[in-house]
């Protein structure tokens, strides 16, 4: 799996922060054996801290939005 996105979830906060990685930083990831040691590279351009978040990566994004049992528009929640 290539990780084409990276959500990160700032438990301080309660942001998430959605990113979709730039071919070039898919590139540059290749060249860390962790993972996570790429993303600190790329805290300060996207304005997040690992110490205070949860992160995952996908090659896929599906966003799925629920309020009462149902599912809604993103714009529903907001």
């Amino acid at each position: 799996m290539e990780p084409q996105y990276v959500l990160i979830l700032d438990f301080c906060t309660g942001v998430l922060n959605i990113i979709k990685l730039t071919a070039e930083e898919l590139r540059e990831s290749e060249n860390y054996e962790d993972f996570e040691d790429f993303l600190s590279t790329i805290e300060e351009k996207y304005g997040f801290r690992l110490k205070n978040s949860n992160w995952m990566s996908t090659e896929n994004l599906d966003i799925y939005c629920y309020q009462d049992g149902k599912e809604v528009d993103y714009t529903e929640l907001v």
